[in-house]
């Protein structure tokens, strides 16, 4: 696969994969391949009301890594939806980054399962996750 000058980590293809949360919450994509997903966002904006890094931004983390994986061993035939997700946090960050590494557990047929875990600046583990995602074929339009 080719992949951008700017991000060459990220294949071509999937360089301007973006969504409206992404957009939002500060997303930014590193490393995209089936086997290992490296994204980052911001703590700042996205926070709970007591300044601390939101538990369900690194929901939104987790599950955007191991779509983002899911989807591109699917294609062309399926697609990847996320069907369940498991997160345990384990420690507040009020500032800098949070970057999450999605490591691949299962890359089958129908479902494709994911480790992440994401770390503050520091190094130190936030929070463990683990996502699965059902591969489906797409539905006609």
């Amino acid at each position: 696969m080719t992949s951008t000058a700017d991000r060459p980590n990220i294949p071509a293809e999937y360089a301007e994969l973006r969504s409206a949360l992404d957009t939002k919450m500060g997303f930014e994509l590193l490393t995209l391949t089936p086997e290992r997903v490296v994204g980052r966002m911001p703590v700042e904006g996205n926070t709970q009301p007591f300044g601390l890094w939101h538990g369900g931004a690194s929901c939104v983390l987790a599950e955007t890594l191991a779509s983002l994986g899911s989807f591109m061993h699917a294609q062309p035939e399926k697609i990847s939806v996320g069907v369940d997700i498991n997160a345990t946090h384990h420690r507040p960050v009020t500032s800098g980054w949070v970057t999450g590494t999605a490591a691949a557990l299962q890359l089958g047929k129908s479902i494709a399962s994911y480790e992440i875990v994401i770390t503050d600046d520091a190094g130190k583990r936030v929070c463990t996750a683990r996502v699965t995602c059902q591969l489906v074929p797409p539905r006609a339009t």
